[in-house]
């Protein structure tokens, strides 16, 4: 257990076969994501924690969501939400508009603009997400893949704070 040995508290200690899970990962996604991310900056200089808002965005009726289910669904704080808004906004790619249903609410909207550099960074998301991961997995490995990262959003969407 290398430095926390001697630990006091009583914790449910992962043994080799979880812990060697759970590294990997750990690895494996940051690895993943940063590989992405990088396609994508290089291609057509989007992040791609912008590139999923503009894929929700097109995604939802009238090319909008109100913030706070945006930060929701792609699992930002609505600080953090806001700031790429603004960034996006910035580049003509979103703008914000107030929710006329209850007047308190604030709509990202995607512009034509966003609509037109989400069509063209696509392909290059595309290809990055099956060279680099769906490729390399067995037909039944997606599936189960698939349900544990299903049950595990669920489990995370209905108790945020738990």
């Amino acid at each position: 257990m290398g430095v926390i040995d001697g630990s006091e508290e009583q914790a449910r200690w992962l043994d080799d076969g979880e812990m060697a899970a759970w590294r990997s990962y750990i690895e494996g996604s940051a690895l993943l994501e940063h590989r992405l991310n990088r396609e994508l900056q290089a291609a057509h200089n989007l992040s791609i924690a912008d590139y999923e808002i503009l894929v929700r965005l097109s995604e939802q009726p009238g090319r909008q969501q109100r913030m706070s289910e945006l930060a929701r669904d792609v699992a930002h704080s609505k600080s953090r939400i806001s700031h790429q808004i603004r960034r996006l906004e910035n580049a003509e790619l979103v703008r914000r508009n107030d929710c006329l249903e209850d007047g308190r609410g604030v709509l990202a909207v995607l512009t034509d603009r966003g609509l037109e550099v989400l069509r063209t960074a696509a392909p290059t998301h595309v290809a990055g997400v099956r060279e680099h991961f769906i490729d390399l997995l067995e037909p039944a490995e997606k599936q189960v893949l698939a349900a544990v990262f299903e049950r595990l959003r669920t489990r995370l969407h209905d108790r945020p704070d738990a």
